[in-house]
């Protein structure tokens, strides 16, 4: 069985993966509050600066972003670093922990897109509803690299998908349909933020008018692709087949119940609310809770037996 490494490395995995999803949690802010333009069409300067002067409100939120995703990015380089220096070749955690790394950089990349082509404040065209679906999938890719890279530090087991490939084909399916699910609901958030309703009746009006903007229209398909993927981690997750000792894939199966019905809710409150901005934040602080307690939950279903990892002993720290 791969031991766990030393408890520093285990523990800054687990606050590097927190710290990146309080730094996507800010990002939906900056987007929730049309602060996306506050720094101009300028990356990675604030209007042709390096620090800039005078800054007004979404100034500072679209430059406060970008400093903690800069300090998110040079976590992850130290948590690759300090990953191979700690674990031997052929250790999962090194592969994962490369992964979170080019993911990363992607992810900044997204952004900067975003910036650049001026896909920010009150633009609705189609073009910035892609990027937003390629930004989300990009973003719950890196939290699955993050994610798996702390289990595997904290003694997780490799992934064997050919030794059980009908159980990975559900679970493929169970995360596809959590990033379905993630996709149409960062569109639906940003018809919200561009087209906010008053009344829930003039809300479901505008969604179901051919005459409104395509933003609006696609935001019903939103509520059906969560009911229907809710209710099947609801109903399906315990019923992963897990080793009677695998006590964290216990846990992840019980927190996806937990958080799926949970975020069933929250989806329901805020649609009654109008979708303020700190019920946006809480509904995806969900989703990223429910989508991390997946991949667990994955990983330790789909994990090698002990035997076959028996020789897969990293070094020390």
């Amino acid at each position: 069985m791969i031991r766990p490494m030393d408890r520093r490395l285990v523990r800054f995995a687990w606050i590097v993966l927190g710290y990146v999803v309080v730094v996507i949690l800010w990002g939906a802010y900056v987007r929730a509050t049309g602060s996306g333009a506050g720094c101009g069409a300028h990356w990675p300067l604030c209007n042709g600066q390096v620090v800039p002067r005078a800054p007004d409100a979404e100034m500072l939120v679209e430059f406060s972003h970008r400093l903690t995703s800069g300090l998110a990015l040079l976590a992850v380089v130290v948590l690759l670093a300090w990953v191979r220096r700690a674990c031997g070749p052929g250790h999962p955690a090194r592969r994962a922990a490369a992964w979170s790394l080019g993911l990363m950089l992607t992810e900044a990349a997204v952004g900067a897109g975003l910036v650049l082509f001026q896909l920010v404040a009150d633009n609705a065209s189609m073009a910035r509803a892609l990027f937003m679906a390629v930004h989300l999938v990009n973003t719950f890719l890196l939290l699955a690299s993050l994610t798996l890279t702390a289990h595997f530090v904290s003694g997780g087991r490799p992934v064997r998908v050919s030794s059980r490939p009908g159980l990975a084909g559900v679970l493929a399916v169970g995360l596809a349909g959590l990033l379905l699910a993630g996709v149409s609901g960062a569109i639906a958030a940003l018809g919200d933020t561009l087209f906010p309703a008053t009344s829930l009746a003039e809300a479901i009006a505008a969604d179901l008018s051919a005459s409104s903007h395509v933003l609006i229209r696609l935001r019903l398909l939103h509520p059906a692709i969560a009911i229907v993927v809710g209710l099947a981690l609801v109903l399906g997750a315990t019923r992963v087949p897990l080793g009677a000792r695998d006590r964290r894939g216990h846990l992840a199966a019980s927190a996806v119940t937990a958080l799926a019905a949970l975020q069933l809710g929250a989806g329901f409150l805020n649609i009654l609310l109008l979708a303020p901005v700190w019920m946006q934040l809480v509904h995806l602080l969900v989703a990223d809770g429910l989508w991390i307690a997946f991949v667990l939950l994955a990983a330790s279903a789909l994990a090698q037996d002990e035997a076959a990892t028996a020789a897969q002993v990293p070094r020390a720290a």
